[in-house]
């Protein structure tokens, strides 16, 4: 009964937010609450809740200060480099910018965490996205998936679960791994390239002069992490498109006009470039490290980042209300993911729903335990979290694997396939910064996303099988 009422609450909140039915938040909320009353626990749903919030509030806490540090360091000026590095390379060709997105966010994969992975992405991509009037849910989708795959990184988590739950070495399961892992992340480079072409097609061919200099008759204003830059761009070949997307021609609203990192905002800090480009080093250091708690490297990072650029009380007050929004809305969304991810794990859905899944796998099967283990790491990463997963579910598959001589290494690296899934899934808090920020809903993102997600999880696996090392 626990496991068909999981499953349903799964389905109803994912029905309701993709149909636009609901906000997320709302749906976080009531719907594990109305569903806690189902199964006759309604009594326990301020316990499930607070145990929810509890396991949830480190993750918040990191949201907000890395939300607040890189917005920092994006007001000083420390990513205008590699902004204006990617615009160079992209031009205005919407192929171009969406392949520069996906190779963006595998690079700064690199530090192990999704949101300061989508902030960084997202600020940079943003404007552009909106300034040629690209699809917003292609820009979340490549990055989304673009860091799904880096998210097997040792230092990113799943790895390290998994190495954990089944006592084995990391570097055994992640090594071998690195050919299979190198095949999706071409997967999602080539998948990057065919919507880019499709976007292209759609816009046109176009091109983008005196990128980030902003013209002198027009002024502009300097809003949150970046301001001004007025570009101007003219139609070159084909598409449906407007022939003409001048700035004079553009007829989104304000706030959608084409807001590069202004060259001249009041908030560059030049002289301070070298201290903050050592600050941010030295912390995805110590966080690949794990010298510290990630909350507490972001706090202490935040706190010295806005002291040493900004030191008189009103210019920081002012850098903290230009990021205020973007902290209080993933911070909401965070507590209201912690009412679902309570209810989900105290009413003992999860466990149900786990133990239902591997019971249901044929005795058959038990010599490709592997493969099994690999397509269930699809729907099972994206219906619960990394934690219930690699703690819950894994060791009861080594397990049956190894009854049938399959070695749990081979299981650890089967359950890496489905990560570029798991980087969309409702239950990843990083997922709404990106939608957040690139202000997406999460309907849209999903509806978009999950069956390029899935396409790249199965390359990943089948890859791993034709390497031999599932």
């Amino acid at each position: 009964m626990l496991t068909i009422l999981g499953f349903a609450m799964i389905a109803t909140f994912l029905v309701l937010i993709m149909t636009k039915k609901m906000s997320p938040i709302a749906a976080l909320v009531l719907i594990p609450a109305l569903f806690c009353v189902a199964v006759g626990q309604g009594a326990k749903l301020g316990d499930y809740v607070i145990d929810g919030v509890g396991n949830l509030a480190p993750t918040a806490a990191m949201l907000m200060f890395a939300i607040v540090y890189f917005g920092v360091m994006i007001d000083v000026g420390l990513f205008d480099p590699i902004v204006r590095g990617i615009l160079r390379f992209c031009k205005a060709d919407p192929m171009r910018i969406v392949v520069g997105t996906a190779v963006l966010a595998a690079i700064v994969s690199l530090d192990g965490d999704g949101s300061t992975t989508f902030m960084i992405t997202v600020s940079a991509m943003y404007p552009l996205y909106k300034r040629l009037k690209m699809s917003l849910v292609v820009m979340t989708g490549v990055a989304a998936t673009a860091n799904g795959v880096m998210n097997t990184l040792p230092w990113g988590g799943p790895t390290a679960r998994a190495a954990t739950a089944l006592k084995l070495d990391a570097s055994e399961i992640f090594i071998p791994m690195i050919p299979a892992l190198a095949v999706g992340l071409l997967a999602v480079f080539l998948l990057s390239y065919v919507l880019g072409l499709r976007e292209r097609k759609r816009l046109g061919m176009l091109t983008l002069d005196e990128a980030l200099v902003r013209e002198p008759e027009q002024e502009t204003v300097l809003a949150g992490a970046g301001g001004g830059g007025e570009d101007r761009l003219r139609k070159r070949s084909g598409g449906s498109g407007s022939a003409d997307l001048t700035q004079d021609g553009d007829e989104d609203e304000g706030e959608d006009d084409f807001k590069g990192l202004d060259p001249d905002r009041s908030t560059l800090r030049p002289r301070l470039y070298w201290f903050n480009a050592g600050l941010t080093v030295a912390l995805l250091t110590a966080m690949i490290m794990q010298l510290m708690p990630i909350p507490v490297l972001f706090l202490l990072g935040a706190a010295l980042a806005l002291t040493v650029n900004f030191p008189h009380m009103p210019d920081q007050r002012a850098r903290i209300a230009a990021h205020a929004d973007n902290v209080l809305n993933v911070s909401g969304m965070v507590f209201a993911a912690a009412v679902f991810t309570g209810v989900l794990t105290g009413t003992g859905m999860v466990e149900n729903m786990a133990d239902s899944v591997v019971s249901a796998v044929p005795d058959a099967m038990g010599p490709h335990m592997a493969i099994v283990t690999g397509l269930l790491s699809l729907p099972l990463t994206y219906f619960m979290s990394n934690d219930g997963f690699y703690f819950g579910v894994v060791p009861v598959l080594a397990e049956a694997g190894a009854a049938h001589g399959v070695s749990p290494l081979e299981i650890a690296r089967a359950s890496l396939a489905g990560q570029a899934l798991h980087m969309s899934s409702p239950l990843v808090p990083a997922v709404y910064v990106l939608v957040g920020m690139a202000k997406v809903e999460f309907g849209d993102h999903t509806r978009f996303t999950v069956k390029w997600a899935v396409l790249t999880s199965l390359v990943v696996l089948g890859a791993g099988i034709l390497f031999g090392t599932i």
